[in-house]
């Protein structure tokens, strides 16, 4: 049995910053983690600063603490894909639930059709129980989640067929010599035809 080993992740080099404003910060924070600190402080200060006005001793927290852990955590490793920020990862899931999963149909040769998506209740599936098991928020959800596509009888439209042309062909080492000697016999003649002219 043979073990793969991908070392990939060790040729990851990331920027730091080491001094910011003329404060010392040791060994460096990744530049990354700061630019994306920066965004959602300046984002979330700006929103809360139009609401509520300038923070007091009661809403300072309000002000520091949501983007700061949205940084903490969302800056780390994902678990399902260690290559990508925790955040990353959120906004991919967050995005499947809210807009759905559109398919590529033979490499996007056709868009896919609305019947062809994945429904807002098949999407929120795990999440079914949370969502229509509160007697105030369950029958509002249920209508937002829309018919159950699974139990309908009729069943959605696939669209038209896609014919494909494409035939595969497998060239061997004989093959590439013969068309290497063609091409060298081309070549050949032209030279041969341009050095006549010259001559």
């Amino acid at each position: 049995m043979r073990t793969g080993h991908t070392y990939t992740d060790h040729f990851r080099l990331e920027t730091r910053q080491h001094e910011l404003l003329g404060l010392d910060l040791g060994e460096g924070i990744p530049r990354r983690v700061l630019v994306l600190a920066l965004v959602l402080y300046v984002l979330w200060d700006g929103a809360l600063l139009l609401l509520l006005g300038l923070p007091s001793k009661a809403t300072a927290t309000l002000y520091l603490l949501p983007p700061g852990l949205v940084v903490a955590y969302g800056a780390r490793p994902g678990t399902r894909v260690p290559r990508r920020l925790a955040l990353t990862g959120w906004a991919i899931t967050a995005r499947y639930l809210i807009t759905g999963h559109r398919p590529v149909i033979c490499g996007g040769r056709r868009a896919a059709y609305r019947s062809e998506w994945i429904g807002r209740r098949g999407r929120w599936a795990p999440r079914l129980t949370l969502l229509t098991g509160s007697s105030v928020l369950g029958p509002a959800a249920e209508r937002w989640l829309g018919p159950d596509t699974d139990t309908d009888t009729v069943p959605a439209a696939a669209g038209p067929d896609i014919r494909l042309t494409a035939r595969p062909r497998l060239y061997g080492p004989d093959a590439v010599v013969r068309a290497h000697s063609r091409r060298a016999a081309r070549t050949a003649r032209k030279t041969a035809r341009t050095q006549g002219v010259a001559a």
